[in-house]
């Protein structure tokens, strides 16, 4: 059996996570960005809105993946939003946390690509202030913890590690989709 493909991009704010999916999306239809429940305030953009109330439906039946608090919000990764993001094609899963690709990895299968996209804490706050957030020093403060994160698995193994002050967007996705097609060979053969 041939699972279905999912991409998982791991790395802190600004690193590019938004830019390399829609560079993704750009070269083929078949990526789309896995939009999260979002249960809070604030962006909207990307993200299911959701309520406590759902969240602890997700959770009574099993259903929640992972789910992280960040910026006074609750990021939810659940079983029914994932199940319609592979029917639709090969989803993109922006995570910030070693723990959520864990949680990913062994809570549903799939052939999972993990990429770490990386930047220097500098760049963040140079992209962030750039990009108009209001919530920079916030951003910086989870740069510090995606840093401390890695810091504290050393062990992790990523499928491509791209330091994105070095390579253009549309690049990394090709490198992406790359990575993707010959995982997908290697998996039929």
């Amino acid at each position: 059996m041939n699972p279905e493909q999912g991409l998982i991009l791991y790395g802190p704010p600004a690193s590019g996570k938004d830019t390399v999916t829609t560079a993704l999306t750009g070269l083929h239809a078949k990526y789309a960005q896995f939009a999260r429940l979002k249960v809070g305030s604030g962006k909207s953009t990307g993200y299911r809105m959701g309520t406590a109330e759902q969240l602890h439906e997700l959770e009574a039946a099993g259903n929640l993946v992972y789910a992280n608090t960040m910026y006074g919000n609750t990021y939810v990764i659940d079983r029914p939003g994932i199940d319609a993001a592979f029917a639709a094609g090969v989803p993109v899963v922006h995570l910030g946390q070693i723990d959520g690709i864990r949680a990913l990895v062994d809570g549903y299968p799939a052939n999972w690509s993990v990429v770490l996209l990386w930047c220097p804490r500098e760049v963040t706050e140079q992209r962030s202030a750039g990009r108009g957030d209001s919530d920079t020093a916030a951003r910086l403060a989870a740069w510090d913890a995606t840093r401390e994160d890695l810091d504290a698995h050393p062990g992790t193994t990523w499928d491509l590690t791209v330091d994105t002050t070095a390579a253009a967007p549309q690049d990394v996705a090709r490198l992406i989709d790359q990575l993707l097609a010959q995982r997908a060979g290697a998996a039929s053969a």
